[in-house]
């Protein structure tokens, strides 16, 4: 009896595959950093819209700034979408970076093709720097719902996120490098 991915035309065939080298210790530590440096900022945000005190100065009502639905639906949602984004760099070092997992519409089961991941990556990296320096030339003085200690929570929770371009950029080196060496199995 045969496995449907053996009978799919989307999944190729493992020997068809090219033999890729498995990443290097150093690029799986760092894909795996890459989440939780994005974390401390997505939590930061939860706690805003929830009320929890992060440190707001004197003028604002206990309990924190209120926020509409919609403002809460879109802090939320940034939170979850740089998260998942910042998940995505674990494709990079696993198996679904080579093969995309099947239930993904469209795509499932067919080969990632390494230019388009690189591709990918080396854009959203060049993005959060941007966004990153961004943040960086802003004036925190100007941010009057926050007190000196709510300031400095503030920057505790985004700083981390400095690291996250750099990291992306090292790991999507590393697997550019496996995948430019990568020879057809049958070669082999």
């Amino acid at each position: 009896m045969s496995s449907r991915a053996e009978t799919s035309p989307h999944v190729p065939a493992m020997s068809a595959l090219p033999a890729v080298p498995p990443p290097p210790r150093w690029a799986v530590w760092a894909a795996h950093t890459v989440p939780l440096l994005v974390l401390p900022s997505g939590l930061w945000r939860v706690a805003l819209v929830t009320g929890l005190p992060i440190g707001y100065a004197e003028h604002i009502p206990a309990g924190g700034l209120h926020f509409s639905p919609g403002e809460i639906a879109y802090i939320l949602s940034l939170s979850l979408t740089s998260e998942l984004a910042a998940y995505m760099t674990l494709g990079l070092v696993r198996p679904w970076g080579e093969v995309a997992p099947r239930w993904i519409p469209f795509v499932g089961g067919r080969r990632v093709r390494p230019a388009a991941a690189v591709t990918a990556a080396c854009v959203g990296a060049a993005l959060i720097a941007m966004i990153c320096a961004w943040a960086l030339r802003g004036d925190l003085t100007g941010f009057t719902m926050l007190s000196s200690t709510g300031i400095a929570v503030l920057v505790a929770c985004y700083a981390p996120l400095l690291g996250w371009s750099p990291l992306l950029l090292a790991v999507t080196f590393s697997y550019w490098r496996r995948h430019r060496r990568a020879v057809p199995a049958e070669a082999s």
